[in-house]
């Protein structure tokens, strides 16, 4: 079997905190990158939805990241406790 070589260029934090995640499932990045791969292949496209948000939910990520109008709860229930209001 032939091989063919990927190089790709990553912020470290994210590489370090990706290959945590790998490594807790027991997959290598290596094998990572061939499920991706396999599943681009198989669904001629990405494997999950990529969409641009529209303009309120980039106002709201953008305010969350700053750390406004930030909620939080001690549970789900608690969450969904507020939504009923």
């Amino acid at each position: 079997m032939k091989t063919a070589v990927i190089h790709a260029r990553i912020e470290p934090l994210i590489k370090r905190q990706a290959e945590g995640v790998l490594s807790d499932l027991g997959i290598s990045p290596t094998e990572a990158i061939r499920i991706f791969y396999r599943q681009i292949t198989l669904r001629r496209g990405l494997p999950f939805a990529v969409a641009v948000p529209n303009e309120c939910t980039a106002a709201t990520l953008k305010k969350s990241r700053r750390g406004e109008d930030v909620q939080e709860f001690e549970s789900l229930d608690a969450m969904f406790e507020t939504w009923k209001k």
